[in-house]
């Protein structure tokens, strides 16, 4: 599969839940994995906004790439009444 194709399928995947509560893990490298949970806020052409709501710290931004879902670096689970929706590419 193409890969500009491929995120141009992740972003339109993640335009339709745009304000919707959703579960992010991110791979940050040396066995450190981050779980945290937001709401999808905005998305742009490369990149994709979460805000993260924080006791100690308050709120907070956080970006990250389509291309960090396709290499799955960052997993993407949408919380929703019907169930979680993994957001990922299918290969074909």
């Amino acid at each position: 599969m193409d890969s500009r194709n491929a995120l141009a399928i992740i972003k339109k995947g993640l335009e339709s839940h745009v304000g919707q509560r959703i579960r992010v893990r991110a791979n940050k490298g040396r066995r450190k994995i981050v779980e945290k949970e937001g709401i999808l806020e905005k998305t742009y052409p490369s990149i994709f906004l979460v805000q993260i709501n924080e006791e100690r710290s308050g709120t907070r931004r956080v970006s990250y790439s389509y291309t960090d879902v396709l290499t799955e670096t960052v997993e993407l689970v949408v919380c929703g009444d019907a169930g979680d929706q993994k957001i990922c590419v299918e290969a074909r």
